[in-house]
């Protein structure tokens, strides 16, 4: 295998692939991943690098002192650095078939590690220094900059819940039950029930969290839910249709893709750069609460009817 095609190997598809990504973070992802394989480095010890990088990127985006704003320099640096490494995990898993359940809830993790740590870093800026736009304001009003700051939170972790439950699907339908990371609360249960706190304690807290992320997307989408009853009463319990449909299903999701790639990363964090830069810190809550939320509502009502067209078309087959 060349160079190439083992670079391409540890994409997860072209469909599912943002324009930056391809030119900027997976190209360094995978020389990352070339070299902590050579290393014996694991993908979940390379995602808990990204964890500590991603952090303390983000406790630097507080610091607004003429003589140490350098640091949000820093910490933009490390952000970017440490999304990076979040390529070079799943990159390393794909090129060394060293795939887990657990590394999947690590990776899910590692971004709301970062954003929380913005998070914070932002709202105690705005609190300690408060010279930005509206800045007086919020020095005097706490708990509406709090208040934003959880909102914002909140509908970050809604967002990339649902972004990355539909680019799952997305890849079940393109490259089947091995090339997709699409889980359900029902086999969710059947392990959880099988596992003893007190033997597999660390093993079934995080499994407990990631049973509860995959309840959330399951309400979300109930269109979707449907579909997938319906494919697996048709073709057994993988739900693995027949490529003519899968191509169908493909055709539909795939104009929806590149809304799923700007509610994840790359255009999150550019916001939250400029946001700094500008010293607006508030700018960034205000755009995931806003501009993001309609994106979702948008996506939402999209892929359902996505969903809905798909069941259709299958129940004429």
């Amino acid at each position: 295998m060349t160079l190439k095609e083992e670079y391409k190997s540890s994409l997860k598809s072209m469909d599912t692939e943002e324009w930056f990504d391809l030119h900027f973070h997976r190209p360094l992802g995978f020389l990352w991943a070339k070299f902590f394989a050579k290393l014996g480095v694991s993908p979940n010890a390379i995602t808990v690098a990204s964890i500590f990088m991603g952090v303390a990127g983000g406790i630097m985006l507080y610091f607004h002192q003429p003589h140490l704003a350098w640091l949000n320099w820093v910490g933009m640096l490390l952000i970017t650095w440490a999304d990076t490494f979040d390529s070079a995990d799943g990159q390393l898993a794909r090129m060394t078939q060293q795939y887990s359940r657990m590394g999947r809830i690590l990776d899910g993790v590692s971004g709301d590690f970062w954003f929380a740590a913005i998070s914070f870093a932002l709202v105690f800026r705005e609190l300690d220094f408060g010279d930005s736009l509206l800045g007086d304001y919020f020095a005097s009003h706490h708990w509406q900059i709090w208040t934003l700051a959880i909102l914002s939170g909140l509908s970050h972790a809604l967002q990339a819940a649902i972004a990355d439950y539909y680019r799952q699907f997305h890849l079940f339908f393109l490259k089947g039950q091995q090339g997709s990371e699409l889980d359900s609360v029902s086999k969710l249960d059947e392990q959880y029930k099988r596992m003893d706190w007190g033997m597999n304690f660390w093993s079934k807290l995080p499994l407990f969290f990631y049973r509860g992320y995959t309840a959330n997307q399951e309400r979300m989408t109930p269109n979707m839910q449907r579909l997938c009853a319906a494919l697996k009463q048709r073709y057994g319990e993988e739900g693995v249709p027949s490529q003519e449909f899968r191509d169908y299903f493909r055709q539909l999701s795939l104009p929806l893709m590149k809304y799923t790639n700007i509610l994840t990363f790359n255009t999150r964090i550019i916001v939250c750069f400029i946001a700094v830069i500008i010293n607006v810190p508030w700018l960034y809550f205000a755009f995931e609460v806003v501009v993001f939320n309609l994106l979702l509502i948008y996506m939402i009502t999209r892929h359902e009817g996505i969903c809905k067209k798909a069941l259709t078309h299958l129940n004429k087959q």
